[in-house]
């Protein structure tokens, strides 16, 4: 499995996220459909993460925001 990395600042620290090009597509996608920064998409995923499963992984969490926004 392929994996792309992109790093990024989220909520003032930078990370790296680990993701298949497919979810990339999907989350490019969507950020575009809202008017956002790819940045500013997954900061709000991490923060629906942090209230509902802040056990649940950064990419996990973004996996599964993906996979919805597909349906």
């Amino acid at each position: 499995v392929m994996l792309i990395k992109r790093s990024m600042t989220i909520a003032g620290h930078r990370t790296s996220l680990a993701l298949e090009p497919e979810f990339w597509d999907v989350l490019d996608r969507r950020a575009r459909e809202e008017a956002l920064s790819l940045p500013t998409l997954i900061a709000r995923i991490d923060a629906e993460r942090a209230a509902d499963a802040p056990d649940r992984p950064l990419a996990s969490a973004v996996r599964v925001f993906a996979l919805k926004s597909m349906g």
